[in-house]
């Protein structure tokens, strides 16, 4: 079983808006996400800020209108949120690995609006048990982790939260130095995704104009 979570808790303070509901084609972003996931993973976890926030995100993502579900669908999609307030996303990940069943788990920003379900396929084939690995994460030509378009082993990877957040850690990079990780150069995920798009955030409103612009370039529908 594969798992896939959208870490959905945090506040844009570049953007003002919450990244998770930005419209795209029609419908928040985050509904767009949930609809790539669930065609690569076998659940999909949610992770909100808090509980009232969960709500609110299962209101809007349940809605079929929204995401063009069956029942099927959306009885695989879970909702929880940070047990703990102020830790970003070694939180977020903490809360969400708890709740995922799959003994690896595909973690996400909740500002992707272009995640590719074959690059997901690719990444949990290369978080290979077989060669030892616990995690596979994609590394840019300097070096620099995408922690938050990775798959992890889930056990592992949520007791390292738990020691972080114990030890006072917010620092994303600190628990997955426990782990044993496929270091993933882009280049191998060129074949399912030339342009590497599916990496592309939104951090500020620049982002937000040429997300939108290639959207419509793409011809995505609403």
């Amino acid at each position: 079983m594969r798992s896939a979570i959208i870490l959905a808790g945090g506040n844009s303070h570049r953007l003002g808006v919450e990244k998770a509901l930005l419209e795209f084609g029609g419908r928040p972003l985050i509904c767009w996400m949930a609809k790539t996931l669930l065609s690569a993973a076998d659940e999909l976890v949610v992770v909100a800020r808090d509980q009232k926030h969960a709500k609110r995100l299962a209101e809007i993502v349940s809605d079929r209108t929204l995401l063009d579900q069956t029942h099927s669908d959306r009885v695989r999609i879970h909702f929880t949120w940070d047990r703990v307030s102020g830790f970003g996303p070694v939180a977020g990940l903490e809360a969400g690995l708890g709740m995922a069943r799959g003994r690896f788990a595909f973690a996400a920003a909740c500002d992707l609006p272009f995640l590719n379900g074959m690059v997901i396929q690719r990444l949990f084939e290369l978080a290979d048990p077989g060669r030892g690995y616990e995690a596979a994460v994609p590394v840019q030509p300097n070096g620099y982790f995408e922690p938050l378009h990775s798959v992890y082993e889930r056990e592992k990877m949520q007791a390292s939260c738990q020691r972080a957040l114990e030890s006072g850690e917010r620092r994303i990079h600190v628990p997955l130095q426990e782990l044993v990780v496929n270091r993933v150069s882009k280049e191998l995920l060129l074949p399912m995704d030339p342009e590497l798009l599916s990496f592309f955030n939104l951090n500020t409103r620049e982002d937000l104009e040429k997300a939108r612009a290639l959207w419509q370039e793409k011809g995505k529908k609403g």
